[in-house]
């Protein structure tokens, strides 16, 4: 049985990447009904697209979304930095389909403004080739995080670690433009007398009040598939985190994919690192 949802939102999935846990997302999609399904940017990186990398369980993912449109749920495609190639085309519409930049919906009275969030991101306005070489650099340290994973689970029998996390937690830097990042989206929303302001792209899971001296807003964040596994649900007035859990949803055979996602992990270190020697 499917679980119900009013509204869903998820966002940095990363499809074409060796970072993203498409199979994970997958069986999470199949999981629920939602009426609205918010894709909040950087579903399927173009940036980093390579004809090279995509399995089927990408392909099963944007199959997935496919579906679930056919059977009458509104899709929104929110474009993001790493997919904005398609902002040429938003207000595109197609059925239940639309691909837009950002959007404002009713949600019971309260009015919730969705947008991915890249704009506040001065590395993207000024040195876009900087973004880039970060978001390659960011791709090798979550493929290097898995093995580091698999040893301290399966050698080690600690638990997981996030590398990724763990420098963002120590770079003051980083922490002062997430802290940022969450004050200036708020600021402007509080302005527009939202109730809501919902983005992505900093891959920081967060639901939280917040409030200047001109209002209170609810801040959150969507998170991502690449460390977190994170979305947002919306039902009955109530907004929730989801992280994905695998004793919660059905079982399914997934070892044959998992087995090909580590192949092409293998031959995507190798390659990064015969770049580096040579």
């Amino acid at each position: 049985m499917k679980r119900e949802v009013d509204l869903v939102v998820i966002s940095d999935v990363h499809l074409g990447t060796y970072g993203c846990h498409a199979e994970e997302l997958l069986r999470y999609l199949k999981s629920i009904k939602p009426k609205t399904l918010i894709l909040n940017g950087d579903i399927i990186d173009i940036w980093q697209f390579s004809k090279h990398y995509w399995p089927d369980a990408h392909m099963k993912v944007i199959k997935q979304i496919v579906s679930m449109m056919s059977k009458g749920v509104n899709v929104y495609y929110l474009t993001g930095n790493h997919d904005e190639m398609l902002r040429k085309f938003s207000d595109f519409r197609m059925g239940t389909f639309r691909l837009m930049d950002k959007i404002v919906l009713d949600l019971e009275g309260k009015k919730a403004w969705f947008f991915h969030g890249d704009v506040f991101d001065v590395t993207m306005q000024h040195s876009k080739w900087l973004a880039k070489l970060g978001g390659l650099g960011y791709d090798v340290l979550i493929v290097l995080n898995r093995a580091a994973n698999y040893i301290s689970e399966k050698i080690l029998r600690r638990g997981k670690i996030s590398l990724s996390k763990k420098i963002k937690n120590s770079v003051k830097s980083a922490v002062s433009f997430i802290s940022n990042f969450e004050k200036t989206a708020s600021a402007i929303a509080i302005e527009n007398k939202y109730h809501y302001v919902v983005c992505g792209h900093i891959h920081q899971p967060e639901i939280k009040k917040i409030e200047t001296d001109k209002g209170t807003v609810t801040y959150l964040n969507s998170g991502d598939w690449v460390e977190n596994l994170t979305s947002l649900e919306y039902h009955d007035k109530v907004w929730k985190l989801y992280t994905y859990n695998p004793a919660d949803l059905p079982q399914e055979n997934i070892l044959e994919s998992i087995e090909q996602e580590m192949q092409l992990e293998e031959i995507f270190i190798k390659e990064q690192i015969e770049k580096l020697m040579s």
